[in-house]
């Protein structure tokens, strides 16, 4: 199959997977610590991984490690435990849609890192992408004032690091396979996870209660579905596109978020709405040059 069919097969499959996985985390959380949640997502993400590509580790060379941890760092590691803390206060379908920055974010480092100029629809994008973000994270508290909207930072922070991840696959990482990059990012991160999570007391949790062997239930399925398998989709289509363009998945996956909010009764309101728009408006014209020389 062409590379021009495929990437939109994958990033199809990805809205669906990665859309999903914010009411997991939601639900992960009921008897779950987001450190008991983060850590062992990673660690059940590593062993699927070793599981299936073990031998993918020595076709790494030595100067493409430092790009793999690094990659690790920005791609998983830091995101798993901002998104977990971020749900702790905020909405799932929130989160997904304020991770549509990505794109934007992606965008940014581009040009800073790698001098890609801007046009003036991509500059409007970034101004209307971020304004959108600022609706939701400020106007979004009046609607909840339960939900700590501060909280919604650790979401952008977290798509910043989904930006940088996405430029050094593509950048770095475009000779190693996509499997090979994902069992490298976990055979670093598995070491500061089991860390954590000792830290993080999960041997004292109770195992009987039905509530915590739920939440491990869907921390199992989103470590394989939407972590495991998932990375590796990715990877792949960074490296048949480009990093705008794979990272316009996050247009798609607050449809899916939103979705799975509802069902769970979270509240949306026109004004959740609204930044929504602006948000897709703003992805929509920093996407448009990639349109022409990308699809």
């Amino acid at each position: 199959m062409e590379n021009d069919k495929k990437k939109w097969i994958y990033l199809l499959i990805l809205s669906l997977v990665w859309g999903s996985s914010y009411i997991l985390i939601k639900k992960g959380l009921l008897g779950l610590t987001p450190l008991q949640l983060g850590a062992l997502r990673i660690t059940f993400s590593t062993i699927f991984l070793f599981i299936i590509g073990f031998k993918s580790l020595f076709t790494i060379t030595k100067a493409q490690w430092p790009w793999i941890a690094l990659s690790a760092l920005l791609g998983t590691f830091l995101p798993v435990f901002l998104f977990a803390y971020a749900e702790t206060e905020i909405d799932s379908s929130i989160a997904s849609i304020l991770n549509s920055l990505v794109p934007l974010f992606t965008m940014f480092l581009g040009y800073v890192i790698f001098k890609i100029p801007f046009t003036g629809n991509q500059v409007l994008g970034v101004l209307l992408g971020l304004a959108g973000g600022a609706i939701l994270i400020l106007k979004g508290a009046a609607v909840n004032p339960t939900q700590n909207y501060l909280f919604a930072g650790f979401v952008v922070v977290a798509a910043f690091c989904y930006a940088g991840n996405a430029n050094i696959i593509k950048s770095k990482l475009q000779e190693v396979s996509s499997k090979a990059i994902a069992v490298g990012n976990f055979s670093i991160m598995i070491i500061p996870a089991l860390f954590v999570l000792l830290y993080s007391g999960v041997g004292e949790l109770d195992y009987t209660d039905t509530v915590v062997v739920e939440s491990l239930i869907y921390i199992g399925v989103l470590a394989v579905v939407g972590t495991g398998i998932a990375k590796i989709l990715f990877n792949k289509l960074v490296q048949i596109s480009t990093p705008v363009f794979s990272t316009s998945v996050t247009y798609l996956i607050p449809v899916v978020g939103i979705f799975w909010g509802l069902l769970d009764g979270e509240l949306f309101t026109y004004i959740h709405f609204m930044g929504a728009m602006i948000i897709l408006l703003g992805v929509y014209l920093v996407n448009r040059k990639q349109k022409k020389t990308d699809v």
